[in-house]
């Protein structure tokens, strides 16, 4: 049996922070859509030892990229982790960004299973998106809509400020500047007055 270290100051607090963020009825919604995707129950009714092998997570992965939900089953825990990070890799090839995903110890220790839950639900958008997902969790990714405007409305646009009005500055730069030399107020030979 794995005894945890405390936790003292300011880890303390974050933990707190991250504990008090953790929802149990997201957690039910990706445990639900993970079963209906796979086709098969979780083993425990704990959502983070269900996962902690990773071999139902490169299942999930396996039905959204075919040909990367390679798995072994093990209770070595350096087989588990790979597990997970084969996951891992496989949402970033259907192109969930990196700052959606979790990290490795996030799950296996159950450090932030939060993000865990937020990595499970991106995942379903980007598996809709690419059409291997039936439904999605959380809202819909927005597709990128093209603006296009016709050649000369970048020079239009020109006409409507008046220089007047917005104060011209007569082509000021910074000619002259000098950064990181003193300030000369009184020339560059001070004692030129008394000689």
């Amino acid at each position: 049996m794995e005894e945890e270290t405390p936790l003292y100051g300011i880890d303390k607090e974050i933990q707190a922070r991250i504990d008090s963020k953790y929802s149990v009825e997201r957690e039910q919604e990706a445990r639900a859509w993970m079963e209906e995707l796979i086709g098969e129950k979780f083993s425990s009714d704990d959502f983070a030892e269900s996962l902690k092998d990773g071999v139902i997570l490169c299942k999930v992965i396996g039905k959204l990229v075919p040909g990367q939900g390679k798995f072994k089953q093990s209770r070595m825990p350096f087989i588990q982790m790979e597990n997970i990070s084969i996951f891992l890799r496989g949402a970033e090839a259907l192109g969930v960004p990196k700052h959606d995903l979790f990290q490795t110890i996030d799950l296996y220790e159950k450090k932030n299973m939060t993000q865990v839950i937020d990595s499970i639900f991106a995942l379903s958008r980007y598996g809709y998106k690419a059409g291997t997902s039936p439904n999605y969790l959380g809202p819909k990714l927005a597709d990128k809509q093209q603006s296009s405007y016709p050649k000369g409305a970048g020079n239009e646009s020109n006409a409507t400020f008046n220089t007047y009005q917005y104060g011209y500055t007569g082509g000021a730069n910074q000619s002259g500047m000098s950064f990181g030399q003193r300030r000369n107020i009184a020339g560059s030979d001070p004692y030129a007055q008394y000689k």
